[in-house]
């Protein structure tokens, strides 16, 4: 039973009896935003409330409003978003906190009869509230330290020897994923799979979700996404980074680490052109874009709808796929 910002308690009835959640995943520049609002005014005008819940890594860095493609107050449409720019880009928003941020609104919107429409791309985020989180012990410091100055191909051979299955599971080039592997095969003498399978706090039980996965023709996708950047950086994508660096917060914030940011911050140093910089942004987009791509059309649950579109979305027919 939901119980203020909490989803534990009794046991859960059948599905038709729980709380309704949607869900719209897919990539970046895909039309989520739009769609999801869109199905808002919809669940609105047959009478129940709606409220978007942002699910995208970088859309909840207030600093991040035009690189991380915000809505605007004008494309919200009077619908109510949360968690959007809800982080300070010198506090790094992990997965469990961002889960624990979500349920918290779940649960208040749920309170007041309104539908919840969770928005985005980051599927770690996603799987993170549906299936709950690893109770992976901290990671010792010194353990931490020693793995991130490693070469990365010495990082990835390690991995073979201390967790091969896990190893194989990832890209020689996965810097992130490899190092976290590292770190807690080593500081906790456990593979990061037994930890896995110990996942507890999701609220995918407690729930009936009504998920919709968007997969737009790729070519149109990476289409969109280049003039979406170029139209970025007439936007003032170029201040918003100047503003970030002015801040002058560690690199591996992940704020810093967000499509565009490293790609203007070479501009502004003078280490390449506007040409080069925005070439190498709408790249860094597509391939970013056609990771979500992937993660969307494999690792979720095969039962969950898939909508594959050329060059828009259907809205009526999302409508009948998430049942709103």
């Amino acid at each position: 039973m939901i119980t203020g910002n909490s989803f534990e308690g009794e046991s859960v009835s059948p599905a038709a009896g729980r709380p309704r959640l949607a869900l719209i995943a897919g990539p970046t520049a895909s039309g989520k935003s739009d769609l999801a609002v869109k199905l808002a005014l919809r669940a609105v005008a047959h009478g129940q409330e709606a409220v978007i819940i942002n699910a995208d890594s970088a859309q909840v860095y207030a600093d991040l409003r035009v690189l991380s493609a915000r809505p605007s107050e004008d494309e919200m449409q009077g619908v109510p978003h949360v968690l959007f720019g809800a982080w300070d880009g010198a506090q790094a928003c992990s997965a469990a906190d961002w889960a624990n941020a979500a349920k918290r609104e779940i649960a208040v919107a749920h309170a007041r009869g309104a539908l919840p429409i969770l928005v985005g791309g980051t599927g770690l985020y996603i799987r993170t509230l549906l299936d709950g989180i690893a109770p992976v012990p901290e990671i010792d410091p010194e353990v931490r330290a020693a793995i991130r100055a490693l070469p990365l191909e010495l990082a990835y051979s390690a991995l073979k020897t201390e967790d091969p299955e896990r190893a194989a599971l990832l890209a020689p080039a996965d810097t992130q994923r490899i190092t976290r592997a590292l770190e807690v095969v080593r500081s906790t003498g456990s593979p990061l799979a037994h930890w896995q399978q110990r996942l507890s706090g999701g609220i995918g039980a407690h729930v009936n979700l009504a998920p919709l996965v968007l997969l737009p023709e790729r070519q149109w996708l990476y289409r969109r996404c280049d003039l979406r950047f170029e139209l970025m950086w007439q936007g003032g994508a170029l201040e918003e980074v100047e503003a970030l660096l002015a801040r002058d917060l560690p690199d591996e914030m992940p704020v810093m680490r967000a499509i565009g940011v490293p790609e203007i911050r070479m501009f502004s140093r003078g280490n390449i052109s506007q040409n080069e910089a925005i070439a190498a942004g709408q790249q860094a987009t597509r391939r970013y874009a056609k990771r979500q791509y992937t993660w969307a059309r494999n690792q979720n649950p095969g039962d969950w709808p898939r909508l594959e579109y050329e060059n828009s979305i259907d809205s009526h027919h999302a409508a009948s796929l998430l049942r709103i």
